[in-house]
């Protein structure tokens, strides 16, 4: 599969043997089972234990007993329950990335979880994952803002202004006076089918579609995606 910007998933991981390694007021660290060293890695170093915050509520993966509860040495389960996550950004590596662990990965996605806002003034925010990287996760596409267009189509507005979609929250007007795209849509070029766009873009708005995002991605106030 491949993702963009936007889009709503359904992530789980099962949850897995392992074992607390150590313990400190904020974070349990556990020896991860999915992944190996990588005894080729020049840049980075990893010891093949992965830190997990102990009361952190955007932390996707848990343990089973619960963190708070783990003394170093304690058997544990790690996994991540099923929970909605969206994606706020897109890396793709070639070659893949040189972590320290194996398998490298060759793509990560940043993701928050439900009903967490993308903020453009924030410095860190979400959290990374490699499909593809090891861990089993399993990931379902719930919903795909402007699922009918790619990357690089180019279309006409109803005001008659063409536009170059680079994902459902990156427009770029080629009369550069910014805004958004009026509906419906024409496909001026691309690869999807012209029909696909019209009917999807008879009624609506770029509005009514950033709403049906955040109620997707389970975000209740109105907010500037990214």
């Amino acid at each position: 599969m491949v993702y963009r910007v936007g889009d709503v998933l359904r992530i789980s991981c099962p949850f897995t043997p392992t074992v607390a390694i150590g313990v400190d007021e904020a974070y349990v660290s556990v020896r991860w089972p999915w992944w190996e060293i990588d005894p080729d890695a020049e840049g980075s170093c990893w010891n093949g234990v992965v830190a997990l915050g102990r009361a952190d509520p955007d932390e996707l993966y848990v343990t089973d007993p619960p963190a708070l509860r783990l003394a170093p040495g304690d058997t544990c389960r790690v996994g991540i329950p099923a929970r909605i996550i969206h994606v706020i950004e897109v890396h793709e590596y070639d070659p893949p990335q040189e972590t320290g662990w194996l398998p490298r990965p060759g793509l990560s996605l940043l993701v928050l979880r439900a009903g967490e806002a993308p903020d453009a003034a924030s410095e860190f925010q979400g959290t990374s994952i490699e499909p593809g990287g090891g861990v089993p996760f399993t990931l379902e596409l719930l919903f795909r803002p402007y699922a009918f267009l790619k990357a690089g189509d180019d279309v006409a507005d109803a005001d008659g202004r063409a536009w170059r979609f680079d994902g459902p929250w990156t427009w770029t007007a080629y009369d550069s006076a910014g805004g958004v795209p009026a509906w419906p849509l024409t496909l001026l070029t691309g690869g999807v089918d012209p029909m696909a766009v019209a009917t999807a873009t008879a009624t609506g708005s770029h509005e009514a579609e950033a709403s049906r995002w955040r109620r997707a991605a389970g975000i209740q106030h109105e907010t500037s995606p990214r």
